[in-house]
């Protein structure tokens, strides 16, 4: 298991290659990644996109000792401080300096999105889930609501398919998909070239749809404003528990499929309590992205995130 994001044998990208002459419809860009060493070819593909292969991918590539550790086998504890990692055929110490290079390398480029986004007076929220939650139904729904008042696009990841950014499209909501391949989470660089493609959104609102996962999204900074977790009712009660980092790094939890509980036996009460062990200032709103149910509080919410934000930029510039 990776220290960074817990991908088998994995090391996860933080450089993808350059995109041109793109169009802001109707786009997928494509990230293959072998994770066995630093080897990484990136394809991209879409409708009018073209990609160049990068090679330059911030390792140096002409150490035989390099080379040979990234080929060892290494099964690592990751749920204990980096400083006392038990490692069987690595060094830990490479595995830490590694762990730390990418993240390093990772926050620099959030912190040059962050800086994008502010310039554009934009409102980004990274949104998280395991697979099957509802956060593209929940998307489809508050996207076709707010892009009344305001405009809004979405950059949503996936392994595969465009499946998820041709339902966002669908309610004339701009939407760019990344498929990572083999890689289990978005990274900040991969949210940049993809802001790129999108059309102007001064003065709204982005959500990036993350990649199914509870656990490596929680390491990587895209530069959002907060992240924000959607739990569903069909998942069990003690799931904050069992993925305590996912939670405790959201700002705010949506319980989806609200609707379900009487069926599924879901115990509201339980959940909340579990969840306040491990992130006891996480805000809590339960919604139905079927329904529609909740969803009044959520745009509340959204809306008072915007105005804090602005408030605070402008107490910084004054």
């Amino acid at each position: 298991m990776c220290t960074v994001c817990g991908c088998v044998d994995g090391i996860p990208p933080t450089k993808h290659a350059d995109v041109q002459n793109a169009q802001t419809n109707g786009q997928r860009l494509d990230h293959g990644h072998d994770h066995h060493g630093y080897h990484h070819d990136h394809g991209c593909s879409g409708q009018d996109v073209r990609c160049a292969r990068s090679t330059d991918d911030g390792h140096d590539h002409h150490d035989d000792g390099d080379r040979q550790a990234h080929r060892e086998q290494a099964l690592v504890d990751c749920g204990i401080d980096p400083a006392g990692l038990r490692v069987v055929g690595m060094s830990s110490e490479r595995i830490i300096q590694v762990s730390r290079d990418i993240l390093s390398k990772n926050n620099r480029i959030a912190a040059e999105n962050r800086a994008r986004f502010l310039a554009d007076d934009l409102v980004v929220y990274n949104v998280l889930s395991s697979p099957g939650a509802g956060k593209t139904s929940l998307l489809v729904r508050a996207v076709s609501e707010l892009k009344r008042r305001i405009p809004v696009g979405v950059i949503g990841g996936d392994q595969q398919t465009s499946n998820d950014a041709e339902r966002i499209r669908a309610t004339g909501v701009p939407a760019i998909q990344i498929n990572t391949g083999k890689g289990c989470h978005l990274d900040a660089a991969m949210v940049g070239q993809a802001y790129r493609l999108l059309p102007e959104l001064k003065g709204g609102v982005l959500f990036i749809e993350n990649v199914g996962n509870l656990v490596c999204p929680a390491a990587f900074d895209l530069g959002e404003v907060c992240k924000i977790v959607v739990f569903s009712t069909t998942e069990g009660e003690d799931k904050p528990l069992k993925y305590p980092d996912i939670f405790a790094t959201s700002s705010l939890m949506l319980i989806n499929k609200i609707d379900l509980a009487p069926m599924v036996d879901f115990d509201l009460n339980r959940t909340i309590e579990f969840t306040a062990r491990v992130s006891p200032n996480i805000e809590v709103l339960p919604v139905s992205a079927r329904t529609g149910e909740g969803f009044g509080a959520l745009y509340a919410w959204l809306q008072k995130q915007t105005a804090h934000r602005r408030h605070v930029v402008e107490d910084t510039r004054g």
